[in-house]
């Protein structure tokens, strides 16, 4: 018994070890990085300066004028820090541009590129902010579309 005991234990240990990274940190599957989307005159509604990651809330009018509520994921402290980041850069009022890769779902949630400030000031995302994605930006970036409630 205490054999079987033994073994069914070693086993769960064995398939913790080996599925552990599958669960470790996840990819940008779920955002469409060919399609960013440029979004002007957002008003910040609340800045989240944590780990894993940090997130920017902003409202921002879709192309009907009617406000969405964003919400965009970007590095955690220690990877925003040396970008010129700090838990200060960003508070609740300010005007910023957003630029930002889009959820395949197209609801109002993305992962950041970069954050242009009133005064001029970009700030880059880690994992996604380089400027790799610039000719896109340049060439027309993609609007977003308007929501629609999802069917039942």
């Amino acid at each position: 018994m205490k054999a079987k005991v033994a073994a069914a234990f070693a086993l769960i240990v064995a398939l913790i070890a080996v599925c552990a990274p599958a669960f470790a940190h996840h990819g940008n599957v779920a955002y469409d990085t060919s399609k960013p989307v440029l979004l002007h005159d957002c008003v910040v509604t609340k800045f989240m300066w944590s780990n894993p990651h940090s997130f920017v809330l902003f409202d921002a009018k879709d192309e009907k004028g009617n406000v969405q509520h964003w919400a965009v994921e970007a590095g955690s402290p220690s990877a925003l820090g040396p970008q010129g980041w700090s838990k200060l850069s960003l508070q609740p009022g300010d005007t910023i541009t957003v630029y930002v890769y889009q959820t395949k779902s197209h609801l109002p949630v993305g992962r950041l590129n970069k954050i242009t400030l009133a005064d001029g000031t970009v700030l880059r995302d880690t994992q996604l902010g380089n400027d790799g994605a610039q000719r896109v930006f340049q060439q027309g970036a993609t609007p977003p579309p308007a929501q629609n409630p999802p069917s039942k």
